[in-house]
């Protein structure tokens, strides 16, 4: 029998999550290094793809091939780079889409020349079509930099006949983001959102998503701050200690940092790093404050930092300080790929439409229901009992 092949398209390969993706999966081909950070390494579940079994291949609006892009990020060792140097030359990303109107601070010169929607699509639909022959399955995961806040009340995005007439009259209102998503789901390739950016989570694409039995997720890696926040909050919650006010602030200095360097891409990402508090709790935080800064310096070493004012027995105040220094690509990247694995198997389950049981590894889940578990270890046992 062939062995499996599972394809994971990019969206945004060139990026220092990407890169460390595909970094990663071929340093373990090699055996030059162990699971450590992968979480469903120790799983064995019948058709989950095995890591040694990804290819990988996306878009990018940088035309550098994965070698040159990997180098530039410095997320690896000298030793790693020069281990997989040659299997990254061969990644070269195929060209991207791009709108200055939701993303102003990242452009390049690798951008899809086409003209409308429709066509755009079509050749998203055919570098997929052409991937899947290659692989056999496949999995797009959106990685590119954050876009401005849309507005997720425009009536174009709530039936997939209104959609369907954006995308004919080229709508301004329609993004990249929900272009790529479409084209996945119409091409019949699960699709999982790593970012803030308004995509596979609008109406029209969930009812599409159903229509064509396709799984979908997101949206947001829950990477660090937001982790140890989903983690912290529930035992709080069953010490009752009360949370007065909690103040979270992210420095990176990434292209992820610069893309949200940008107002209206920085209002997407608060959105989703702000809104699991008060669910977990089940009241509201009034000093709830989340600040994220990109500073140059820091590149993709994060910094998060968070103070926590309580109220406990007798009213008395307290505070718990924790800064995590950590890596951006190292805690993501693992994720992005449990995260494609998870969803060719609920395609080969044959369970279309919104996954709930990846909450885990996303800021704001998608559910069915609309209304998402917050807490980091039900998320977790939900994922695990699906696995099973």
């Amino acid at each position: 029998m062939a062995k499996r092949v599972l394809g994971i398209a990019v969206v945004g390969i060139g990026g220092a999550v990407g890169t460390t993706m595909a970094a990663g999966i071929e340093l373990l081909k090699k055996g030059l290094i162990g699971t450590d950070g992968l979480p469903l390494a120790e799983l064995k579940v019948d058709g989950l793809a095995e890591y040694t079994d990804i290819v990988f291949a996306g878009w990018d609006l940088f035309s550098d091939h994965l070698a040159k892009a990997a180098e530039e990020h410095d997320v690896l060792t000298h030793k790693q780079f020069v281990a997989v140097e040659d299997a990254l030359k061969q990644l070269k990303p195929w060209a991207a889409v791009g709108d200055e109107r939701f993303l102003s601070l990242i452009d390049g010169e690798n951008k899809l020349v086409t003209k409308g929607h429709r066509a755009t699509i079509e050749k998203l639909r055919t570098d997929l079509a052409e991937f899947k022959r290659r692989c056999g399955s496949a999995v797009v995961i959106n990685l590119a930099s954050t876009e401005k806040l849309a507005d997720e009340g425009n009536e174009i995005l709530n039936s997939i006949e209104s959609f369907e007439r954006a995308l004919d009259d080229d709508s301004s209102d329609i993004s990249p983001a929900m272009l790529y998503a479409y084209a996945a789901i119409a091409e019949g390739v699960p699709y999982g959102n790593f970012t803030p950016s308004l995509a596979a989570d609008i109406p029209a694409l969930i009812l599409l998503s159903e229509k064509n039995n396709v799984p979908i997720a997101g949206k947001d890696g829950k990477t660090g701050q937001t982790f140890i926040k989903t983690v912290l909050a529930p035992a709080l919650k069953a010490r009752a200690l009360h949370v007065d006010g909690w103040y979270s602030t992210n420095i990176l200095g990434n292209r992820d940092g610069l893309a949200l360097s940008n107002e209206d891409s920085l209002a997407s990402k608060v959105k989703t790093k702000s809104s699991v508090l008060d669910e977990i709790l089940g009241y509201d935080v009034d000093d709830h404050i989340v600040d994220i800064r990109y500073y140059r310096p820091r590149g993709d070493n994060k910094e998060a930092w968070d103070n926590i004012d309580i109220s406990g027995f007798l009213g008395r105040p307290m505070q718990i300080k924790v800064n995590f220094l950590c890596k951006d690509s190292i805690l993501a990247a693992p994720l992005a790929i449990e995260i494609a694995r998870c969803l060719d198997l609920a395609k080969q389950r044959g369970e279309g439409g919104i996954q709930d049981q990846l909450s885990v590894f996303f800021k704001l889940p998608m559910t069915k229901s609309g209304k998402p578990e917050q807490a980091f270890h039900k998320q977790e046992a939900m994922l695990l009992d699906w696995l099973s």
